[in-house]
């Protein structure tokens, strides 16, 4: 195994020489035409290629003698390009100069390969390892397999809660739909109820007249002006005292029946609203569609079917079917349905 320093030190070589640009070489504007060094670049791309053939991954493999190779070799060839960056004219004879370093990059390739293929090799031999390939390729699959296996168990765990939700959702939404629904009885409840309780103010204060003008009949033959001086005007006053306590007893009943008639209807409302509030939980006591046909049509019947007014009396018959106890009907049904 190579030592640490070792491998960051060649690492560092290499990488230089791969990413090295080899444009930068040519330095045609500062040199001029004549000692531009244009005609170097091929062989240094020609260099450069060769480096970016050798794997940075193949140096954790190697020994330190062969990273020292490596190293020694790459850094050869970087200081001929050193030498081409830090070229100047100032120097005596610039041009034989220029034609050396130029000769000199041309012909650094071919020990560069001498020391560098087998470790070129290497490095494809490695990149095309079947036996390693196919243990990668397995790995992998199995590992994707489990991803994937680990997915579908969350999704179908999803699955089951986002069903159970939305059973929730319904079932909530349908109780609030029967509270909505509910709340038209209990708005003619209440204004029944406010009917009722002024029809009864109503009511008493006509009994307290009908109650008043009777004692205060008594006491008419006492008046002088009203004092009847003979038969005809005896029958007149009696008369006229039937007629006006009949219109207020009249008043009276009239009062009377229509406070019985919206307390009666207070009542009516108040039961179909609590019959609509109570429908969710008769049906999920019936098991079977059966059951549940006999609920709905009853419960229907109890919410739905006409009442009597209070004003007019309903004769029996359909309406009196209609009325028997959705609670009389359901045990028979389930005994029914468990013979």
């Amino acid at each position: 195994m190579p030592t640490q320093e070792t491998l960051q030190a060649t690492r560092e070589s290499l990488e230089r020489m791969q990413q090295f640009d080899v444009k930068t070489l040519a330095r045609a504007e500062d040199l001029g035409k004549a000692l531009s060094f244009e005609n170097a670049i091929p062989a240094a791309q020609k260099l450069v290629q060769l480096y970016q053939r050798l794997g940075l991954s193949v140096l954790e493999d190697l020994t330190d003698q062969h990273l020292g190779t490596v190293k020694t070799q790459a850094d050869a060839d970087y200081s001929r390009f050193k030498n081409i960056l830090d070229f100047s004219t100032s120097i005596a004879n610039p041009q034989t100069t220029r034609d050396q370093y130029v000769t000199q990059l041309e012909a650094a390739y071919d020990p560069a390969f001498n020391a560098l293929w087998q470790y070129i090799s290497y490095g494809v031999s490695k990149a095309i390892d079947t036996q390693r390939l196919e243990n990668e390729s397995r790995a992998m699959l199995q590992a994707i397999s489990d991803k994937a296996t680990s997915i579908t168990a969350s999704l179908e765990d999803s699955k089951n809660s986002a069903a159970t939700t939305l059973a929730e959702i319904r079932r909530v939404a349908a109780e609030q739909g029967v509270s909505q629904e509910a709340i038209h009885f209990n708005t003619e409840a209440e204004l029944h109820k406010s009917l009722a309780a002024s029809w009864r103010k109503t009511t008493v204060n006509a009994a307290w007249l009908v109650g008043g003008y009777t004692a205060l009949s008594l006491f008419f033959n006492q008046i002088p002006w009203l004092k009847p001086t003979d038969a005809f005007e005896t029958v007149q006053l009696v008369s006229s005292k039937l007629l006006l306590f009949g219109v207020l007893a009249y008043l009276l009943a009239l009062a009377a029946k229509n406070f019985l008639a919206h307390q009666h209807n207070e009542i009516v409302n108040r039961h179909r609203q609590n019959a609509l509030m109570t429908f969710n939980a008769l049906a999920q006591a019936a098991h079977n569609a059966d059951n549940k046909d006999i609920v709905l049509t009853h419960a229907s019947a109890c919410i739905f079917a006409p009442q009597e007014t209070g004003y007019t009396k309903a004769s029996g018959g359909e309406n009196a079917v209609s009325a028997k106890s959705v609670v009389e009907l359901l045990p028979k049904a389930l005994g029914k349905a468990d013979g």
